[in-house]
């Protein structure tokens, strides 16, 4: 594997570098993703059993024990006395959108990585290319044996570059549907409690 490495050429360690920034990323959402799920449930089972049992002043001490991307929102629900029902609805649904955009943090990295990695391959098809013609023109002779390091090297760097960019939009692709999903589900679950305020 660390020949073939090698053999690709200078143009590895970019993809490399870019195919750790998609891993650490994936890990890092993975992770956060899973913790914001347990704030989502805690702030809906135990909002809405205080909330019915008219303990205000503890539901609203819940926001101490979630993320800022759920507590803020959360806190707008009882602004409902100082607002009208349409003010604080657009409120709500300002934090909500406040909250989508923190949601969607680094993701744009993966996706650049995804659009942009087939491209540094492709450089590397190239520069291999040019090492192919030099040996010809060194050598002053053709033939495979001649032109074989050259388009070696071109060829891996495209595997990896095509390599790195699938993995990377797969990724993209799964992190752009688990996040609707959890952005409509803290939507209804704010709607849920602001139904029972």
């Amino acid at each position: 594997m660390f020949e073939l490495f090698n053999a690709g050429g200078f143009i590895m360690y970019p993809l490399l570098l870019c195919s750790l920034l998609v891993w650490f990323v994936t890990f890092e959402k993975i992770r956060f993703l899973n913790n914001l799920k347990k704030d989502i449930d805690l702030m809906f089972i135990k909002g809405q059993a205080l909330l019915k049992e008219n303990k205000i002043h503890e539901a609203k001490g819940l926001s101490h024990s979630i993320h800022p991307l759920l507590s803020t929102p959360y806190l707008t629900l009882f602004e409902s006395e100082e607002l009208t029902r349409e003010q604080w609805s657009m409120r709500l649904g300002r934090r909500l959108i406040e909250t989508q955009q923190g949601l969607k943090r680094s993701l744009w990295i993966i996706g650049t990585i995804g659009s942009s990695a087939p491209f540094i391959g492709l450089f590397g098809t190239v520069v291999g290319i040019i090492k192919s013609f030099q040996s010809i023109a060194a050598s002053g002779k053709s033939g495979f044996a001649v032109v074989a390091s050259g388009l070696s090297e071109a060829l891996i760097a495209t595997a990896a570059g095509i390599i790195v960019a699938v993995m990377a939009v797969i990724l993209y692709n799964y992190f752009q549907n688990r996040l609707t999903s959890v952005n409509t589900e803290i939507k209804n679950r704010m709607q849920d409690l602001m139904d029972l305020i």
